[in-house]
C-alpha cells in the first residue's frame, strides 16, 4: 500500500488516476479547491474502492498561504509520501490575476508545484516519485508575465507555465538525483476530455483513462524507475525533448531565481 497525493483530483483526468489507484488498495490523498465536492468525492470513493483509504485536503493553490498549508496537512498525518502527481492546473479563467497580483496560470501551474514539492521533500525518499503534468503545448517564457508584470493570452500563459513546470522537473530532478524522489514531467496526451479541454476549445476530447494510465505508469512502473527531470510525451509514447527555450542552462538559471524571488516575498 503506497500513500499517493493527488492534486487536482476532483475531476479530469485526477479524477480518473485516483479512480485507477483506488482498485488496488492506497493511502490516496485528494486535493481539490472546493470541501463540499472534496467531501462529496471522497464518500463516492470510498464506497466504491473499500481496499483503498482516502484523505482530502482542500486549498486553494493559487493562494500561497494554502499552498503552505497543504503541505502542513499531508505532513501532519503521513510521515512519508510515496507518490505526488502535481496534476492540478488551469488555462481559462475570468479573472487570471490572484489576490498577489500573479497571473493565476503561473502560480497555479508552475509555482505552487514547485513551492509543494519542495515542502513535501523530507517526508520524501529516494523511493518515492514526483509526477508533474506537463503539456504538448509549450512556449518560450514571459519572465515579466511569471512575475505579473505582463498579461498574456490563455493559451500563451497556459503553454509557458507547462514549460516552465517541465524546467524546473529538470532542475529538481538532477539536484535530487541519488538522494531524493525521482521526478519526472508528463504530457498526458493532447486533447483528452477534461472539463479544462472542453472550455478551452470546446471539443469533446479523448479517453481520459489514456492520461491516467500515463500517470500511474509514472508513479509506480519499472519504466520511470531511473527517471532524474526528464519530460515524457505520451502523445508519441516516449521520453522527448521538450521546447528548445528548455536547452540554454541561462533560462533555467533565470526561471529558478524568479521563482524564489516570488516565492520568498510572499
Amino acid at each position: 500500500m503506497k500513500t499517493v497525493l493527488i492534486t487536482g483530483a476532483t475531476d479530469g483526468i485526477g479524477l480518473e488516476t485516483v479512480k485507477m489507484l483506488g482498485k488496488e488498495g492506497h493511502n490516496i490523498i485528494i486535493h481539490g479547491r472546493s470541501k463540499a465536492k472534496l467531501d462529496n468525492i471522497k464518500g463516492a470513493l470510498e464506497a466504491q474502492y473499500p481496499a483503498s483509504r482516502f484523505a482530502a485536503v482542500q486549498a486553494d493553490l493559487s493562494l500561497f498561504d494554502d499552498v503552505k498549508q497543504l503541505a502542513v496537512q499531508v505532513k501532519a498525518k503521513y510521515k512519508h509520501l510515496d507518490v505526488l502527481i502535481n496534476n492540478a492546473g488551469v488555462f481559462t479563467l475570468e479573472n487570471p490575476i490572484t489576490t498577489a497580483g500573479l497571473d493565476a496560470r503561473f502560480m497555479v501551474n508552475t509555482i505552487a508545484p514547485y513551492m509543494l514539492t519542495l515542502a513535501l521533500i523530507d517526508v520524501m525518499n529516494v523511493q518515492s516519485r514526483v509526477v508533474n503534468v506537463s503539456s504538448a503545448a509549450q512556449a518560450p517564457i514571459n519572465f515579466l508575465a511569471l512575475k505579473g508584470e505582463a498579461t498574456l493570452a490563455d493559451g500563451a500563459a497556459y503553454a509557458q507555465s507547462k514549460l516552465a513546470i517541465t524546467m524546473w522537473t529538470q532542475f529538481l530532478g538532477e539536484k535530487y538525483r541519488g538522494h531524493g524522489p525521482k521526478m519526472v514531467s508528463v504530457n498526458p496526451k493532447s486533447l483528452l476530455g477534461s472539463k479544462m479541454v472542453k472550455s478551452a476549445y470546446g471539443i469533446t476530447g479523448g479517453d481520459l483513462t489514456l492520461g491516467a494510465q500515463i500517470f500511474k505508469d509514472a508513479a509506480f512502473s519499472e519504466r520511470f524507475a531511473e527517471v532524474s527531470g526528464e519530460y515524457f510525451d505520451n502523445d508519441h509514447n516516449t521520453f522527448a525533448q521538450p521546447h528548445p527555450f528548455a536547452n540554454d542552462p541561462t533560462h533555467l538559471t533565470k526561471l529558478i531565481e524568479e521563482m524564489e524571488a516570488i516565492i520568498s516575498s510572499h
